[in-house]
């Protein structure tokens, strides 16, 4: 019995050796708040480059314990009005950044539109994506002070899901033409490399100004700053450090 025990206690310890460990002060947002949807797409093959990206072995957020408890504060004001955070990208790998950086030479080099492309990058190639602000051969996202986040109304069908096999408009065309984004339609796709896609942009209608504004405010409120060219943004000054490059491994559940 007792040999059994113990072989039952090696089995253990090794498992929980082996699970997926994280540097001191990064956390799987999960473990302070599992209300908070998580769509995370550079997991997947639903974002600009087509593929996961380098780093991405799981779907999970992954932030320092500062800005996941200030997240956990925003998702219980938002919990009153039926409405709830979806985060779509958090923590990003190193070697995820460098991975969009060759995506963008390669497309510069070959000079061959991808279906990727066409849905996110309407206006600008490639090779302007950098140059205009787009993306950041170095991101804040590596050092775990920024997120890109919409906002989900817990009211509403959000059942639809991306089909990878189906033709859908570019990020700019109307929400029912668009890939659904099961969240509330802020007037252009998630990652969506245009002009409307600007915060304070001019061409989105009245309400989906207000759902803009709605959400720097919300954000706001706990210390996060939008940026200016991307509505879903924010950063929080005087959170990030280091650049980090370990990977995004499946979350250890608790037991």
């Amino acid at each position: 019995m007792r040999r059994t025990f113990l072989i039952i206690l090696v089995i253990a310890f090794t498992s929980a050796a082996s699970a997926e460990t994280l540097p001191g002060g990064f956390v799987y947002l999960r473990e302070i708040d599992p209300t908070i949807i998580q769509d995370i797409r550079y997991a997947g093959a639903n974002n600009f480059v087509g593929w996961p990206l380098k780093g991405y072995d799981a779907a999970e957020c992954v932030v320092t314990r500062e800005v996941g408890l200030k997240l956990k504060a925003i998702q219980q004001d938002l919990a009153g009005r039926k409405l709830s955070l979806k985060m779509l990208d958090c923590y990003r790998p190193v070697r995820a950044v460098a991975d969009m950086v060759a995506w963008s030479k390669n497309g510069q080099k070959n000079g061959q539109e991808t279906v990727a492309d066409r849905r996110f990058n309407p206006a600008f190639s490639r090779r302007d994506l950098f140059r205009l602000g787009y993306i950041a051969t170095h991101s804040q996202h590596s050092t775990g002070a920024a997120l890109d986040l919409t906002l989900v109304d817990l009211k509403a069908d959000n059942s639809a899901a991306f089909d990878p096999n189906k033709t859908y408009a570019d990020c700019t065309a109307p929400a029912e033409t668009r890939a659904p984004e099961g969240s509330i339609d802020m007037g252009t796709g998630y990652d969506c490399s245009d002009l409307k896609a600007h915060t304070a942009s001019a061409a989105v209608t009245p309400a989906q100004r207000r759902w803009r504004n709605a959400l720097v405010a919300v954000m706001a409120r706990q210390g996060f700053v939008n940026y200016s060219k991307e509505w879903w943004h924010f950063s929080l000054p005087g959170a990030g450090g280091r650049a980090y490059d370990f990977p995004i491994g499946p979350r250890r559940p608790i037991p």
